[in-house]
């Protein structure tokens, strides 16, 4: 089989993959009872194909989004319309004008979000009562509190905090610095893969336009450290700094271990990329040092809270896969385009952008991680920051689609 073959078997893998994960979730949003009545251990009076209102935005979002492009792909829309469709796909802004606007976002962003920092944690969130227990005897683990101990074995993030709240006085700013960090490498990762400023702007209006991401920038219970540092671990294996990714990715997992099941997305975004074989060799053997320091670290750790916490259930697993639709409730716009953007990027990539692949898998990755870690343990909820970096590689996945690519192959 030839490597463009190959290529394009890859492709089209990942696609029908991404496309399972979207449509399990897109069909529990749309009949939230059809997984809970199959998986509950007694009956349920309900009926489990009872229709969500989700159901009908869904599919008439769908339709008229796959229906305009492929009439756009086919040239069967009406001359005007395929011309201005054709314009804003070709239109490109300069390097000074991108910053400029970005640095407008950013101020809007930054202004809009500072009256947060003034809030007292304690009053928003009842979970800042163990952090707080966390930070009194930190770095200790010696707890009865099997919560607390769990926050002190995140050594990366309280040190973070801990810095936060006795340098600044206030634990929130370090969590939203790490928030505009994470919105200024969603434009630097769109705009490395597509090639165009214009997907790295658009990107952060989406990012920001998304309750799921605006609800916990400024909070320090629910910091955004490991989704930064997950980012920092991608976008910097396309660059000359590439040795920094797996040591930012290991950063991540300290912050959160729930980053440990993301693994698997690095590896293939390490396998797609632009990179010479040589520095993906290296890399793969990189990360895998870092996953097996991992495992012993957790594995000698495991007297602190993790034998505590381990168990296995697969009907967990596959009520795991509500905790999407549950969770995306307040961010319509990702909601009714994902299904579109899906095969919106498997069309980008089969015209040569291949990167387009890793932006998928991280969407079905990000999703199916909330079932992986439910499978395996009760004892964390599958709460909407978890889906914070689904949210950025669709807003990501939406700038991509703004970009016209030519073939690579």
């Amino acid at each position: 089989m030839s490597e463009s073959n190959s290529s394009r078997l890859v492709t089209y893998s990942v696609f029908l993959f991404t496309l399972g994960i979207i449509s399990i979730s897109l069909i529990s949003m749309s009949f939230p009872a059809l997984i809970i009545t199959s998986t509950y251990d007694f009956p349920l009076e309900i009926d489990p194909f009872e229709a969500s209102p989700w159901l009908s935005p869904i599919i008439i979002s769908t339709i008229i989004l796959l229906t305009i492009g492929f009439l756009y792909l086919r040239k069967k829309l009406p001359t005007r319309i395929h011309g201005v469709i054709d314009n804003i796909l070709s239109f490109e802004i300069s390097k000074k004008t991108a910053v400029i606007i970005g640095i407008i976002i950013l101020s809007i962003y930054i202004g809009l979000s500072i009256p947060e920092l003034l809030i007292d944690e304690a009053d928003q969130w009842s979970d800042y009562k163990i952090l707080s227990s966390a930070l009194e005897i930190w770095p200790s683990t010696d707890s009865w509190n099997v919560y607390v101990k769990e926050q002190n074995t995140r050594y990366v993030r309280m040190i973070l905090l801990d810095f936060s709240q006795e340098f600044f006085q206030n634990i929130k700013i370090l969590p939203f610095i790490a928030s505009i960090l994470t919105v200024i490498f969603t434009a630097l990762i769109a705009i490395q893969i597509a090639k165009k400023r214009l997907a790295g702007i658009i990107a952060m209006i989406v990012l920001l336009q998304s309750v799921t991401f605006t609800d916990f920038d400024t909070i320090a219970v629910y910091e955004n450290f490991w989704v930064l540092f997950y980012l920092i671990s991608i976008y910097s294996i396309n660059k000359k700094w590439w040795q920094a990714s797996p040591i930012t990715f290991l950063l991540s997992i300290f912050t959160k271990a729930f980053t440990a099941t993301y693994f698997w997305m690095n590896f293939f975004f390490i396998y797609r990329a632009e990179i010479p074989k040589k520095s993906k060799l290296i890399l793969f053997g990189s990360y895998s040092i870092v996953i097996g320091v991992t495992y012993w670290i957790f594995d000698s750790g495991r007297s602190i809270i993790y034998d505590d916490i381990i168990r296995y259930d697969f009907d967990a697993f596959l009520d795991g896969f509500t905790g999407w639709g549950n969770s995306m409730q307040l961010d319509p716009l990702i909601v009714l385009c994902i299904l579109p953007l899906t095969v919106g990027l498997f069309i980008k990539s089969l015209k040569g952008l291949k990167q387009a692949d890793s932006v998928l898998i991280i969407l079905a990755g990000s999703i199916l991680a909330g079932p992986l870690i439910s499978l395996i343990t009760d004892f964390y909820f599958i709460l909407p920051y978890r889906f914070i970096p689904f949210v950025i590689f669709a807003a990501i996945g939406i700038g991509i689609i703004f970009s016209k690519t030519t073939n690579h192959d």
